[in-house]
């Protein structure tokens, strides 16, 4: 594990630094201490801000609108804007920006980058991932959409399920079997395909926390271009593994920030109702607090590998199932501490759909409530608690394999 930083990404750090306090006013206490509307309004401004600076391409080729620089110097932008309480660009853009563009300058054509790239970094086109499926969940390889060539055109017919954004989306891309006769893990294809069209309903859910944020989204005779395909057709398996390791190296930097930010307003959250003399409460906060530094020296571990081009392995595995589960602990606590109030939700809600709601953000109970229930889903999607551990007991352990019901 290397924790430190080479001088060229400590100049760049100061850039950054100078940015932010050239533009965020000196009482900024974070993107959480604004109303619903105007931290909407926030964002959209900032993200044009970024833009501008080149932070939002910042390892992106010069030709493509971006700055060329290295995954190290954007893992000290990501440290810097969470720790200034400042969203990198709007939620959309962890599909278009973060996952596909990078898909694209791995993957795709010449034709395809030219194309998307700069409509992606100017916001023109907002996408969305289409992976889950009702039957492929965490075991994805058996989803069923499929694709079929028809002249100039693939025809895709299936559904997907969990498609977060879904509705706030132009474009979808999606993995469907395009070999139907080929087993689970080939025969898939990396593809892109516009939702505006006939032969696409997308269905929104409610959440338990009473959120729009997940969707269904059906295909039934839907149409995409045939030169669509990113990687190869029935390559789509090992592009869409490549992209599951796009944000590795971010979170591993920039969670513990997150998580200790929201230990730190736990703290508060005991103090406002009286209970930061309650040993039992001082334990639970001090186990928190232990948890949040074991995550960021995991954290430094999964960088290093990262920024060394290794590819994604066990040690992601662990790093999700520590986070999501140590989440619903501390929730737990937040809701003890607040008593009968956590059961009357008031103030603003989170903004965030997924893990701990923004820096800044009061001690509301509609916000550690709702973050509570938030929690739950934390241990499910980018998959299970049960299929980190089974990974953790087949790859690390050595443990049998469990038995599957369908080999494929």
């Amino acid at each position: 594990m290397d924790i430190s930083y080479p001088p060229e990404t400590e100049t760049f750090r100061a850039e950054v630094k100078a940015f932010l306090a050239g533009i965020l006013p000196p009482d900024w206490k974070g993107i959480g201490a604004l109303d619903e509307e105007a931290a909407r309004a926030f964002a959209g401004d900032w993200r044009r801000r970024l833009v501008e600076r080149g932070y939002l391409s910042l390892t992106w080729p010069e030709r493509y609108g971006g700055r060329g620089l290295s995954k190290l110097h954007q893992v000290v932008l990501m440290e810097e804007l969470a720790l200034a309480g400042v969203p990198f660009g709007v939620p959309q853009d962890t599909f278009g920006v973060k996952m596909l563009a990078n898909t694209l300058l791995r993957w795709g054509t010449e034709e395809q980058k030219s194309h998307f790239l700069p409509r992606i970094l100017s916001g023109e086109d907002t996408w969305c991932q289409g992976y889950s499926e009702p039957d492929a969940g965490s075991d994805l390889a058996s989803l069923k959409t499929r694709a079929a060539r028809d002249g100039e055109d693939w025809v895709i017919d299936g559904q997907k399920v969990w498609t977060s954004g879904a509705h706030h989306s132009d474009w979808i891309f999606v993995l469907a079997r395009t070999d139907r006769e080929a087993s689970k893990h080939r025969g898939i294809s990396f593809l892109l395909v516009p939702l505006d069209q006939p032969g696409v309903e997308v269905r929104p859910f409610r959440m338990m926390s009473g959120q729009l944020h997940f969707n269904e989204v059906f295909f039934d005779g839907a149409r995409t271009r045939a030169d669509l395909v990113v990687g190869g057709v029935d390559n789509g398996w090992t592009v869409a593994q490549s992209l599951l390791g796009v944000e590795r190296g971010e979170e591993a930097a920039t969670n513990p920030i997150l998580f200790r930010a929201e230990v730190e307003r736990l703290v508060e959250l005991a103090r406002l109702h009286g209970k930061d003399q309650d040993p039992v409460i001082r334990q639970r906060i001090a186990w928190c607090w232990s948890k949040v530094e074991i995550m960021r020296c995991l954290g430094y571990r999964i960088l290093t590998g990262w920024l060394k081009g290794a590819e994604p392995g066990p040690e992601s595995s662990i790093a999700k199932l520590y986070w999501s589960e140590y989440h619903t602990e501390v929730t737990d606590l937040a809701m003890d501490i607040m008593g009968l109030h956590g059961q009357v939700p008031a103030g603003r809600p989170p903004l965030r759909t997924y893990r701990a709601d923004d820096p800044g953000a009061a001690n509301s109970s509609a916000s550690w409530s709702t973050t509570y229930l938030i929690a739950r889903s934390g241990t499910i999607y980018a998959g299970t608690s049960q299929i980190q551990r089974n990974i953790l007991a087949e790859k690390v352990l050595g443990l049998p394999r469990e038995p599957r019901v369908n080999a494929g």
